[in-house]
């Protein structure tokens, strides 16, 4: 039986969540119940998920605009052009977290919540139905252990963990099943070669609409400072940006290939997610036993 999924993300900022989604939604492993988004305009970022989700012929799935918060770079919208949310034919929830907690509560197997944001939504759902975890298990795209940042091997602070801090502390925190990647694993994950030819050839809309996104994103990301260099780096031509939340979404069916480490993670208060004893025990995705699995999979669903 296909596991009851939610998704939870930031979509149209980075341009992996754009391919976190396709591949999400061609895994038949995963029966997606509900889409949210989080952080900055989030009826933005709602819109993008919706024209995906309507180019995809999903239109069974909801979707929900979360918490909003500060304004950041909008480097989807060439993409998105004059669609917006009032065009979606599915099920749009204005209140995302409540969203979170009715599917949560309503599902009668255990639902698996992917987070590939700033866990600004789910905490906040944890505040209004705590009993969630008693329904719900936790994947997310956070941190940074051992090895950070395009693999440098030195821990750094993350971004979906310092865009709110305190969020993070109370989604580790609470007591259900959770799993997490790391940059340890996600940081240097990205099509290239054979791999990247294969999606790249496809006819497939919903990829097609991955690859627009991703060429549009590669001119846009040059005015994100942060990113800028690193995109300078790399031939759009050739190979996808970091895929960092792609892990996400297959470590929410499958380990293979991952070496897992049920570690504590104590969320400091700057942002840090360190090894510690005082910290909250969760699986994470530390290094790679073999990544021909991972990359395997998502090439034959988006190819």
């Amino acid at each position: 039986m296909p596991i009851p999924v939610i998704l939870d993300t930031d979509i149209g900022l980075d341009v992996d969540d754009i391919w976190a989604l396709a591949h999400l939604l061609n895994c038949p492993e995963l029966d997606v119940k509900l889409i949210t988004t989080c952080t900055g305009d989030t009826a933005y970022r709602a819109a993008l998920v919706a024209k995906m989700l309507e180019l995809a012929g999903r239109t069974d799935i909801p979707v929900g605009v979360g918490l909003a918060g500060e304004a950041s770079l909008k480097t989807h919208s060439e993409w998105l052009g004059d669609y917006q949310l009032a065009d979606y034919p599915g099920v749009v929830y204005t209140d995302g977290v409540a969203a979170i907690t009715d599917v949560i509560s309503a599902c009668e197997e255990v639902v698996t919540l992917i987070a590939i944001g700033p866990l600004t939504n789910v905490a906040a759902a944890l505040e209004h139905a705590p009993s969630i975890v008693e329904n719900a298990k936790f994947v997310g795209m956070h941190g940074s252990l051992r090895v950070g940042y395009v693999g440098i091997p030195k821990a750094m602070r993350e971004f979906n963990v310092v865009q709110d801090i305190a969020a993070c502390q109370k989604v580790f925190a609470a007591s259900w099943a959770k799993t997490i990647t790391p940059l340890d694993t996600c940081g240097t994950a990205a099509l290239k070669g054979d791999h990247y030819k294969r999606v790249a050839a496809s006819k497939n809309p919903l990829t097609q609409a991955v690859l627009a996104n991703h060429h549009n994103w590669f001119k846009a990301a040059l005015d994100w400072p942060v990113m800028a260099d690193l995109v300078k780096s790399m031939d759009p031509n050739a190979q996808s940006s970091i895929l960092y939340d792609c892990v996400a979404v297959y470590l929410a069916f499958s380990e293979e290939g991952v070496g897992m480490e049920d570690l504590r993670v104590l969320v400091t208060d700057d942002g840090k997610t360190l090894i510690d004893d005082e910290g909250s025990l969760i699986r994470c995705a530390t290094h790679w036993l073999d990544d021909k699995y991972f990359y395997q999979n998502l090439t034959a669903r988006l190819a």
